[in-house]
């Protein structure tokens, strides 16, 4: 399976802030939607950066309650690895893996068209493998 159908199925819909924005509008933001990360996009959809929960908390360890007064221009990751709609599960498993992060914007032609994560990756990956064990329980019982 790759993103593109995982995205047609779960819908294009991605939370993006501006770099502008203060992390205590950020944080707002994703409590608001139950998100863990948010886009952070310059003009039009192209990614400048990501900004997680983990970077708001290491923000505020760091610099305290003023954090939040930061903009999320400062404090966001700016080298965002991100994924395309040719990507596969695996691709997508390997590289969260190594990164050690949840999310991926998915990008094409430069620009935003979604967003991964990891929730969706096992929930994708759970109904492969449940779809590719009810195959082989009816090939076992019909052969």
């Amino acid at each position: 399976m790759n993103v593109r159908s995982i995205l047609e199925a779960k819908g294009r819909s991605v939370a993006t802030i501006s770099p502008d924005a203060t992390l205590a509008d950020a944080s707002h933001m994703l409590a608001q939607k139950k998100i863990g990360a948010i886009v952070v996009t310059a003009t039009g959809m192209s990614v400048a950066g990501i900004l997680s929960e983990r970077d708001i908390v290491r923000a505020i360890s760091e610099r305290g309650a003023a954090a939040l007064d930061r903009t999320v221009g400062d404090t966001m990751t700016r080298n965002v690895i991100t994924c395309s709609e040719a990507d596969t599960l695996g691709q997508l498993m390997e590289t969260m893996t190594a990164g050690k992060f949840r999310h991926l914007p998915v990008v094409e032609t430069g620009r935003l068209v979604g967003i991964m994560s990891i929730g969706d990756v096992v929930k994708w990956r759970l109904a492969e493998m449940e779809s590719e064990t009810s195959a082989l329980k009816d090939y076992i019982m019909n052969s």
